[in-house]
């Protein structure tokens, strides 16, 4: 059984003109989406029952095609809830799966039941797990992506910045085809912060568990997106973490505000036909090196 494969310029803060392949089509068309669902991503004796239960994800494949890139896709929830079983992350995925994209929606463990790094950990096996299985799935194994909204955006950022957490799974960040976090946390989450006995979300860290702590210019390709009306000082701070990684002579950061967007419609809304934030993952997945013309 075989597997599939938009079209419209975005705004960047990056130059060059964009001229969009023939690989990925303009709008999803109402085709079935083959979903195989509850795969266990890590394996092993091991294993704790909450880790049994909690890490393992759902592939979203397009009907027909080969070969197709894939997305790895994180859920939202603070770190404390959400699940890749939520409607709004189902039909994120159909969206991206009718448009030729295969979506593995991922679940990993929660706190306070887990603690860091425990979710990060979760995170790394999950991507390594498609990464492997690519082939076997009709996958370019070349061009797995990792991207996620909110909590699932801190995760995206920590697994493409920080090395640490593929290298248990004999992997690299450069093995990551482009990075998508939207809204995602760049300071050391809150959650972690609560877990460590700070509870007031005013006080801001950012130490080994803050992405903004892990900068360099040799990370995968990034398109980070945030809303005009995110979350207090969510959008500013992704605007500086792109601002200090370009400062690091990385070439390959791009970011994108969506305008007329909450924190939550942000990820809501793309599963709206030309919704700018999913033109713009799109895009990016279709060539992450483009630069589109301002």
């Amino acid at each position: 059984m075989r597997f599939p494969s938009i079209l419209a310029l975005f705004v960047l803060c990056t130059g060059g003109t964009f001229l969009p392949p023939n690989c990925l089509r303009a709008e999803p068309a109402p085709e079935e989406v083959h979903v195989v669902k509850d795969i266990a991503y890590k394996s092993g004796d091991a294993l704790t029952d909450y880790e049994k239960s909690r890490c393992k994800l759902d592939l979203y494949l397009p009907a027909s095609g080969d070969h197709f890139p894939a997305l790895v896709w994180f859920h939202g929830g603070g770190l404390t809830g959400g699940t890749k079983d939520a409607d709004s992350t189902k039909e994120i995925c159909r969206r991206f799966a009718r448009a030729g994209i295969a979506v593995a929606a991922v679940n990993y463990r929660l706190s306070p039941k887990a603690t860091y790094p425990a979710y990060l950990d979760d995170s790394a096996a999950a991507f390594a797990w498609v990464k492997t299985h690519a082939a076997e799935q009709h996958i370019n194994p070349a061009r797995v992506f990792v991207g996620g909204h909110s909590a699932g955006g801190y995760l995206a950022f920590m697994l493409g910045l920080d090395a640490r957490w593929l290298k248990p799974y004999d992997m690299a960040p450069s093995a990551i085809a482009g990075l998508i976090p939207v809204s995602g946390q760049v300071m050391t989450h809150y959650t972690v912060r609560e877990e460590r006995g700070i509870k007031d979300h005013n006080v801001i860290s950012a130490d080994e568990a803050a992405p903004i702590n892990h900068l360099h210019k040799d990370t995968p390709p990034f398109l980070i997106l945030y809303a005009d009306k995110d979350m207090p000082a969510r959008r500013e701070e992704s605007m500086y973490l792109a601002a200090a990684l370009r400062a690091t002579g990385n070439p390959r950061v791009q970011q994108l505000q969506i305008d007329d967007r909450t924190h939550g419609s942000i990820a809501g809304n793309m599963v709206h036909p030309g919704d700018p934030a999913a033109e713009a993952i799109l895009h990016f997945i279709a060539n992450p090196a483009a630069a589109p013309k301002p």
